[in-house]
């Protein structure tokens, strides 16, 4: 074959395009580990894209290079000269080129192993700026190369070449790591390609590579590579879509003034961050937005879509949205842009709590945003990651992960946790398990029984909330790319919208079954949204199976230990000060989910608290939650009124008359005393109630007075002057005393029925205009359908 001309099957195209310079990064690796797509990889478009591959001669499959070997082309050269170089297990660069004087066209090309020559450290490039990750030295002044020149017949021939390498070569199983040989070939970029848009992620794409090759030495290419492609193909569609979600807000925007969208940056020159929140989410916000979910699912690659909303808990317990952000830059600065933007379009309220995804970076710009508001981790984003990290221990020990679940959700205590974690880690040797111990550190960000002193909404502690549920679940799927997305978006809303109309409609419309005769449940019914009164109504009924018995009592607050009945072994402690009617449970419920637990509702029903207190009915869970008049979080009727005032008047008087029994037991001496007092106090008792009998008599119902209006007893004078023939009796003084306190005790009388029929009649107008508008949303929505 001497003097013969080596053919190769190349794709022509401008692989070096003429340059006359050494490559700046042709020397290994990027910074980043992923080596220069455009280069290296073959990422332009369609077939004028000179991409490197492996060709295959025509003739010896084991050839090497020889002076005066003909090829017919400069890229044939090189192609053969890398086909050569994987062969023996080095990797290629183009290192100089000469140009013609006469029209400058390239004449000659020399081609070398990548190790080549040695690092220029005074760089130019790299003079006057600091470089934050050194590259790792690769030349070490191998000598290996192939020079090539064109002739007169327009052929190129070898016109030097150094065989020998001052290094050791790769053996063939690795060789595909090397640069120069690491091509994405047209039919896996297709395979990539259709993968990717099924919403599979890197990891899965190459093992399918590999099964589909026969080993990754076939594949011809790494899972960095295959990432990186990954990585730039979306962003290259991305850059049109941003456009096309910019005049997507801005006709929004146009429609209605009071929607929000901002850009990061500037809009001519977006880096792709976009935040926006229509008119509707920035008003839920307001009467929803205590706790706020952080929803990160769609940044996974279930979907491959830089889409995550905020989102919330209406007062049915269905997810409400707060906004939603497009984030392709995922960097702390541009998650912290993020909540800035949200927070200024939510009027710079700050959540009481915020649940996002187990991340570093999400949690370091939270802090610095809402350093206030309690930061959870999503506990079921960190089981799933738990299936995968603990995988090997999950095949060998199928129970470990139920055990897992019941060592994070059950534990009533924090010594109690961690007890149960540390016998769980020694039972499956996980004490030096980086990933458990990462999360050990953090458990007072996601295990439960380190929150439930703060407000999250959730009816549950162990079971999952309707809020890490996603509010575009059903609509967004793996195949969703954002030209759909605009639509199913919008239908997302239309649909939410509607099941909030129903949930509104049924709850104004129709009368829950009661299952007591507790004046407290009948109460609730009318105050609850259906749904949230189902929740109450199970805590309620499930009084009748607890035990409260008193336990302590400092003269302020009454401990009592609530049990279910047979499980004295699992008491629960409720702390109840009778003044204030406030009680706190060690299950924390009330502050957790803003309902009252079992075991609170067991202690107010031995104590004869018929009725629930004001302050314990949250108005984000009521059908007034987006009222705008402000009514009293109370029964207003006069019977509830008088069920409350006697109640607290009932706990009083026996929270002090079990002290003066156990006072006055003390001996003998005090027990006389003790009875002689209880004996006079007997008779002033039965005297007052004959006097109010008598005056209820003669001018109806009165009620205790606890000022007099002012009015002395001093004896009233004409013109200064004390005539003893113009003062009053003391008879006739007395008489219109009574007079004048029975003529208030009426207009108080007056002015509480005043009152109560005044709140009833606005409560009667909210609940209409709720019923109007409810009506027309099912007209709206029933015409619609009809279209």
């Amino acid at each position: 074959m001497e003097n013969g001309v080596i053919e190769f099957d190349i794709g022509l195209g401008g692989g070096d395009d003429g340059i006359d310079i050494e490559p700046s990064n042709d020397d290994g690796e990027m910074p980043d580990g992923s080596p220069n797509d455009a280069n290296s990889l073959g990422s332009g478009s369609g077939d004028t894209a000179f991409a490197l591959q492996t060709y295959i001669p025509e003739g010896d499959l084991d050839l090497d290079p020889y002076e005066g070997m003909e090829f017919e082309s400069e890229e044939a050269a090189k192609a053969f000269y890398n086909s050569y170089a994987r062969r023996v297990g080095f990797s290629t660069r183009v290192s100089s080129s000469r140009r013609s004087r006469k029209d400058g066209a390239i004449i000659q090309r020399s081609f070398v192993c990548a190790k080549e020559g040695f690092r220029n450290l005074n760089e130019k490039r790299t003079k006057d700026r600091e470089i934050k990750r050194p590259r790792t030295v690769t030349r070490v002044g191998c000598k290996a190369s192939l020079s090539v020149k064109i002739q007169d017949s327009g052929k190129w021939v070898v016109s030097g070449f150094v065989k020998e390498h001052n290094h050791e070569l790769v053996p063939p199983d690795q060789v595909h790591c090397l640069r120069s040989h690491r091509q994405i070939s047209g039919p896996a970029k297709t395979l990539i390609d259709t993968l990717q848009a099924a919403g599979m992620g890197p990891r899965r794409i190459m093992s399918v590579l590999i099964k589909e090759y026969g080993g990754i030495s076939k594949v011809g290419f790494t899972e960095v590579d295959c990432r990186n492609y990954m990585r730039n193909n979306r962003q290259r569609s991305m850059e049109g879509d941003i456009q096309m979600l910019l005049d997507y807000l801005k006709q929004k925007q146009a429609e209605n003034p009071a929607f929000f969208y901002a850009v990061q940056g500037d809009e001519d020159q977006c880096t792709g961050n976009v935040f926006w929140a229509d008119p509707k989410a920035r008003a839920d916000y307001n009467h929803f937005g205590d706790t706020v979910t952080f929803d990160t699912t769609y940044r996974s690659n279930r979907y491959r879509l830089p889409f995550v909303p905020f989102t919330g808990l209406n007062h049915h317990g269905q997810p409400v949205l707060f906004g939603c952000a497009f984030l392709i830059n995922e960097s702390e600065a541009s998650f912290v842009w993020l909540f800035k933007t949200w927070l200024e379009a939510m009027s710079g309220r700050h959540p009481l709590s915020i649940t996002t995804e187990h991340d570093a970076v999400i949690r370091s710009a939270v802090m610095q945003v809402f350093p206030n508001t309690r930061h959870r981790f999503c506990k079921w984003h960190i089981f799933k990651q738990c299936q995968e990290k603990l995988s090997h221990v999950l095949l060998k020990h199928p129970h470990f992960e139920a055990a897992f679940h019941k060592c994070v959700n059950l534990p009533e205590s924090t010594e109690e946790f961690e007890s149960c974690w540390h016998s769980l880690a020694d039972k499956y040797d996980l004490r030096d398990h980086n990933w458990l111990q990462a999360i050990y550190d953090d458990r007072r960000q996601w295990v439960p029984v380190y929150l439930r002193d703060t407000f999250f909404a959730e009816m549950s502690i162990t079971q999952r909330s309707d809020s890490m549920n996603s509010y575009f679940d059903g609509y967004v799927n793996a195949s969703t790319n954002l030209n759909q997305f605009f639509k199913l978006y919008e239908k997302a809303l239309e649909s939410r919208h509607e099941k909030e109309v129903k949930a509104d409609f049924d709850t104004m419309n129709t009368s829950p079954v009661l299952k007591t005769p507790s004046p407290m449940e009948k109460q609730a019914s009318e105050f609850y949204t259906r749904k949230l009164f189902v929740r109450f109504q199970e805590e309620l009924v499930s009084t009748l199976t607890f035990m409260a018995s008193k336990v302590d009592d400092d003269g302020e607050v009454t401990t009592y230990q609530v049990a279910k009945f047979g499980e004295d072994h699992k008491p629960y402690h409720v702390r109840f000060n009778v003044l204030e009617m406030r009680a706190t449970c060690s299950c924390r419920m009330f502050e957790f989910s803003g309902l009252l637990c079992r075991h609170v509702l067991a202690v107010f029903r031995v104590t004869n608290v018929l009725t629930l207190p004001s302050h314990y009915i949250l108005k984000r869970w009521t059908r007034n939650a987006k009222s705008s008049v402000i009514l009293e979080e109370r029964v207003t009727d006069p019977f509830n009124n008088y069920l409350e005032s006697h109640t607290v008047r009932y706990n009083t008087l026996r929270h002090d008359a079990f002290k003066f029994v156990d006072e006055g037991a003390e001996s003998v001496e005090s027990y006389n005393v003790a009875v002689a007092a209880l004996a006079e106090a007997s008779q002033k008792v039965a005297l007052a109630i004959k006097n109010e009998g008598k005056a209820s008599m003669t001018n109806g119902p009165t009620r205790d007075v606890s000022s007099r209006g002012g009015i002395q007893s001093s004896h009233c004078t004409g013109g200064g002057q004390g005539n003893s023939a113009q003062q009053l009796s003391e008879d006739d003084m007395d008489r219109k005393i009574n007079e004048l306190s029975t003529e208030l005790e009426r207009a108080n009388r007056k002015c509480e029925v005043y009152r109560t029929n005044l709140l009833s009649l606005l409560k009667d107008i909210e609940d209409h205009k709720q019923r109007l508008s409810i009506e027309v949303q099912n007209i709206k929505l029933s015409m619609k359908d009809g279209l």
